[in-house]
């Protein structure tokens, strides 16, 4: 009997390895043969712990199962929730980034193989520098960190650039709220993304390459560095790529935990072992970026989709999405819903769809108040704009940002005041200090709001002007993306701002 146990931190913090442990030792007593498999997540965290147990004929589903639940399972007495693939909110997804998280031992490099893995790396080294960014650039792919922008002419700059050297730096510091994708994707297939790094430097010409890990992600961590040796010791990586004549190799280093060095710039400072404050640009990375020399900077998501390109076509991938945003979104639900996790499916879905039916609504019971999606920077969205598609230019136009596809939902006890001023605090407590905006800003923005909560009205248009100035005057989105929240929650829910000024009177 195979059976399948996350190790996913989400599941783990749920119980994941007590009912691993518990299984085991139950069926020692029964004289059970048991293979535990610890694998990634599925994504459906509210059936956390989610066991599975191979049949032969299919993973069947158990969750969420907790330590006195096992007895029951091994003997086939406990209520099953179906086929994995069939229940409705996995059902729906369109997998094509987290195909292989969940389904597969994440260290295992024949399980990955066996499961499409290596393919795109194969074809890439068949291909020229030029043929493998122009693949990209076809399929579409944007940044998924948050800034949307296209990875092919990113790349483009990096391979026109001249240099001795050049760098692949993956941003895994995965730090806004209600974001998890980028870490449920090193848990749990961490050989794609080391793939996608391998491919990105065949692409432009680099040989090294670096995974910014956050500190406070120490299982994706101790996975991603046995996931590299593993590679390295399959000539996955290493100075012969598969047995070519083409090298690649890469490291992992951990931050210390600041948010603002999510930002690409501080990120490099703080690689490089300088204080993580955010550079003025130009010059751009992509031409002067780790130690000075060209450097791609992509996130998690966007590398961990490389593969798929590549063992699709980029004519397969960019048939996914709408309009200028080409493939899938990896939607991360979160906050007060039903059912909460990763919910992968083509770009162009509309946000009403994923908050009403996908997340089945608050878990409260309560109406929805407001969704914030694109982490703490992000515009609270309110039910009038529910029919916005998720797409880039389609949040732009309705005055949010799609981010790195977080979604938070809050229900009708939301004090939006006091969301605005956490925004506000936010940016002061994270600010790198280097920018006048953001560092100063920032902390009047606070002292406005509360001079708006104790009923000064006059205030109200101060903190406006001072979010115009700090969205135009910031050297980085962290100063420059506050005021999406704080304006969003001013224009849409104007009564909680006004309540204080009545009360006050």
């Amino acid at each position: 009997m195979i059976i399948y146990v996350p190790m996913d931190s989400a599941a783990k913090a749920l119980g994941a390895d007590d009912v691993a442990a518990t299984i085991r030792s139950e069926a020692k007593v029964r004289k059970l043969e048991v293979q535990i498999i610890r694998n990634g997540s599925r994504g459906m965290v509210w059936l956390e712990p989610l066991v599975e147990v191979d049949t032969g004929e299919g993973r069947i589903a158990y969750g969420p199962v907790a330590p006195d639940d096992v007895p029951a399972l091994l003997e086939g007495r406990m209520e099953t929730l179906g086929p994995v693939e069939e229940i409705p909110f996995f059902a729906r997804q369109t997998r094509l980034t987290f195909a292989r998280c969940g389904v597969i031992d994440p260290l295992d490099l024949a399980d990955y193989a066996a499961h499409g893995g290596l393919a795109g790396l194969r074809r890439a080294l068949a291909m020229t520098c030029e043929e493998i960014v122009g693949e990209v650039t076809a399929s579409g792919l944007r940044g998924r960190g948050g800034a949307g922008f296209p990875t092919g002419i990113k790349w483009q700059t990096v391979l026109g650039a001249e240099a001795p050297q050049k760098y692949i730096v993956c941003n895994a510091d995965e730090g806004d709220s209600g974001t998890f994708a980028d870490r449920m994707i090193m848990e749990g297939d961490p050989f794609s993304l080391i793939e996608g790094m391998a491919i990105a430097g065949l692409g432009v010409g680099a040989t090294r390459g670096y995974v910014y890990l956050r500190s406070e992600y120490p299982d994706a961590i101790a996975v991603m560095q046995e996931a590299v040796a593993r590679a390295r010791a399959a000539g996955v990586l290493g100075a012969r790529v598969l047995g070519s004549d083409r090298a690649f190799d890469m490291e992992i280093r951990v931050g210390a935990g600041a948010y603002v060095c999510g930002e690409e710039t501080a990120l490099l400072n703080s690689l490089e072992g300088k204080r993580g404050v955010v550079r003025a640009k130009p010059p751009l990375p992509a031409l002067e970026g780790f130690f000075g020399r060209p450097t791609v900077v992509n996130n998690v998501i966007s590398l961990a989709t490389v593969p798929v390109i590549f063992e699709r076509g980029a004519a397969a991938y960019a048939r996914f999405g709408c309009g200028r945003s080409r493939g899938t979104a990896t939607l991360q639900i979160a906050g007060n819903v039903r059912r909460g996790g990763l919910f992968e499916t083509a770009f162009g879905i509309s946000l009403g769809e994923v908050v009403d039916d996908i997340a089945g609504g608050t878990a409260s019971g309560r109406p929805v108040k407001a969704v914030q999606v694109g982490g703490p920077l992000g515009a609270y969205m309110p039910r009038e704009k529910f029919h916005t598609a998720m797409g880039y230019e389609e949040f732009d136009a309705e005055g949010g940002l799609i981010g790195h596809a977080g979604l938070v939902v809050f229900d009708d006890t939301a004090d939006m005041l006091r969301m605005a001023r956490f925004a506000m605090e936010f940016c002061a407590a994270e600010s790198c200090g280097k920018c006048t905006p953001c560092r100063i800003g920032a902390v009047r923005g606070v002292e406005t709001i509360d001079r708006i909560a104790a009923g000064d009205a006059r205030a109200v248009p101060i903190l406006t002007d001072l979010c115009e100035t700090m969205k135009d005057g910031s050297l980085c989105a962290l100063g420059g993306f506050t005021p999406y929240p704080v304006m969003s929650a001013l224009i849409h829910f104007p009564d909680d701002f006004a309540t204080r000024k009545e009360a006050a009177e």
